[in-house]
């Protein structure tokens, strides 16, 4: 999915939203790291909110809004993105971009998969996502701050 949304943004200047629906706080340490990250790249956050209340001002600046949750089901089958009703309920996102992460504990099933369709079916576009194992979040992370800077640097 990264490939296939390639637009020519200098990374100066990319602004992005980052909501987050999380139980053990996994969840929000990823995304705060995803930030820490992307502002070494010289992007601005323009809010970390929670999924449930998202600061709409920060969504409205933002040129991408990345929207993370953590897995919940069985330990192999049965996972499930969480909040994804929360999701389903956020504003409107046409002309937006969006890219969306997910936590698990041991495997994340299609819950990546599932998530992805409901944060498009707000009517962003979805350059991509990532599944998060929270036995590895802070190289999980960089990978995800690397594709996304990736993804919106490349033409």
């Amino acid at each position: 999915m990264w490939g296939d949304q390639l637009v020519a943004w200098q990374n100066v200047g990319v602004k992005a939203a980052i909501l987050v629906e999380s139980l053990t706080g996994n969840t929000w340490k990823a995304a705060e790291k995803t930030a820490d990250l992307l502002a070494q790249e010289r992007w601005s956050i323009t809010g970390l909110s929670k999924v449930k209340q998202p600061d709409l001002t920060s969504i409205q600046e933002a040129d991408l809004v990345l929207i993370g949750t953590w897995v919940h089901g069985a330990f192999v089958f049965g996972q499930a993105p969480w909040a994804i009703n929360n999701i389903a309920n956020l504003p409107a996102m046409r002309g937006k971009k969006a890219a969306a992460f997910c936590t698990f504990a041991l495997h994340p099933g299609k819950a990546l998969d599932r998530l992805t369709m409901a944060v498009g079916d707000t009517g962003a576009y979805v350059v991509g996502g990532l599944a998060i194992s929270r036995s590895k979040l802070d190289e999980h992370s960089e990978i995800f701050a690397e594709r996304l800077v990736g993804s919106l640097t490349t033409a």
